[in-house]
């Protein structure tokens, strides 16, 4: 097993090189035939070797970002449009790059041109790719060991991969850890320890990595917290521990001059949207242009946050809060729009500049919708320890439906492992969730909260 899975990443990793070396010929081309001609400085030999290796790795790294490697690990359409997208941002960069070096602007139809040649050679060899990998390498057996909540949930996100996973059978956990092992030793490639008890878990858990078997593991909110601890090593013992604040001094300090510096400069470059986006509300019902709502941000304290208004002006007249639901009749077409490719969330600039907000962290909840939260789950104020932000994980990994637990576990993951350079890199995954409509998909008609149905718990 072990062998198989070093071979299965060399492929993985082959097929993606492949891929990124008919992109740096690609430009190679564009290079010599006509942007090396307009270039202020006369390049040599080594000059050209350097201008096709920044641009190499400049591809890697946004690939490696966005997924555009992820061959068998995410879907076919998944890897297209990632790889699509990094390759969209390489490009701009590199156009700006060789103005900058050639000092005017390029005729912009080349590098138009280059792109979609790129994306021609992304999406026909990310199709050969996954035929192979289908080919070479069969579905996961999975045998899933769970306790009283139902599972209905997660076996049917397991089934929209049948590529990759493969349940074949589910097992109580009342079963008894003796018949869980013997059923484990039976002919499964992996384990999914499905929320169950810890005790019990943890030694299924070491029986698993005793016998070289792949676990799968829902985290509880325990688990994710000793994530983030400090190694310490006390005389010859080691020791994990929690510090009592979140983000050091110097973390938000950094933060805070990030926030302010992005959001002013976002401010600026997007006035002319904002100023187009409210006369256009304007004109269409006459009614307000800024939607201003109680949000709750750090440590609980209330704020109201700013947005272009998306709905009626009476969507929420019988006085009870509520998220939008899928096809939502209290958004107007204008809102549609708006909220599709973000444009709503545009005055929430003012919000971060304010200091109510942070670009990146947990999205702010209402006060009512957070004491509905609490009564299932305590734990879901701990989303409150840090400032609430415009994105966060639970934007990026999760989408605007996924359930309150899952979004606290996602948000606690990036409260505990918090870093600048996590920061930036969940500011440019940010860029690409923009353009994936199942981001921005309603909870259930019949939901007032993202929490379901109590026989669904």
């Amino acid at each position: 097993m072990r062998s198989l899975e070093s071979f299965k990443r060399i492929i993985v990793i082959a097929m993606s090189f492949i891929c990124i070396l008919f992109q740096v010929g690609i430009y190679g081309l564009f290079w010599f035939g006509y942007f090396h001609g307009e270039m202020y400085l006369k390049f040599y030999f080594n000059g050209h070797v350097l201008m096709l290796f920044v641009y190499g790795v400049m591809l890697l790294f946004f690939s490696q970002m966005y997924g555009g490697m992820r061959i068998g690990y995410l879907r076919s359409g998944e890897v297209m449009f990632s790889q699509v997208f990094a390759t969209i941002c390489v490009n701009g960069i590199t156009y700006l790059q060789m103005c900058l070096m050639s000092r005017r602007f390029l005729n912009v139809s080349y590098i138009f041109y280059m792109t979609i040649l790129d994306s021609v050679i992304i999406v026909l060899w990310t199709s050969i790719s996954a035929t192979i990998y289908k080919r070479i390498f069969m579905p996961r057996d999975l045998l899933v060991i769970h306790g009283d909540r139902p599972i209905e949930d997660i076996l049917s996100k397991f089934e929209t991969r049948k590529d990759k996973y493969r349940v074949c059978k589910c097992v109580h956990v009342d079963a008894g850890y003796e018949a869980l092992c013997k059923e484990i030793e039976a002919r499964y490639d992996a384990v999914v320890l499905w929320d169950i008890g810890a005790e019990i878990r943890n030694k299924l858990y070491k029986f698993c990595f005793g016998k070289s078997i792949r676990v799968y593991i829902m985290p509880k909110i325990p688990d994710i917290l000793v994530r983030g601890a400090d190694q310490l090593y006390l005389f010859d013992t080691p020791i994990l521990f929690t510090r009592e604040y979140v983000l050091s001094f110097e973390q938000r300090f950094m933060k805070r001059t990030i926030d302010l510096v992005c959001a002013l400069i976002l401010f600026v470059l997007t006035s002319p949207i904002m100023l187009i986006t409210a006369i256009i509300i304007k004109l269409y019902d006459g009614g307000p242009v800024l939607y201003k709502q109680v949000r709750v941000t750090r440590d609980q304290k209330e704020f109201k946050i700013l947005k272009f208004r998306s709905m009626r002006t009476d969507a929420e007249k019988d006085g009870v809060a509520r998220l939008a639901s899928k096809n939502d009749s209290r958004i107007t077409p204008i809102g549609k729009f708006i909220r599709k490719v973000r444009i709503d969330e545009l005055p929430q600039l003012i919000n971060i500049i304010r200091g109510e907000m942070s670009f990146i962290g947990p999205r702010p909840e209402r006060p009512e919708i957070i004491k509905q939260y609490l009564e299932e789950m305590p734990e879901f104020a701990y989303r409150t320890k840090i400032k609430a932000g415009l994105a966060g994980y639970a934007q990026v990994y999760g989408k605007y439906n996924t359930t309150p637990y899952d979004k606290l576990k996602l948000d606690l993951f990036y409260i505990e492992n918090y870093t600048v350079w996590l920061d930036i890199k969940l500011m440019l995954l940010t860029l690409k969730i923009l353009f994936i409509p199942e981001s921005t998909e309603g909870v259930e008609e019949e939901q007032v909260t993202a929490l379901k149905k109590q026989k669904d718990l």
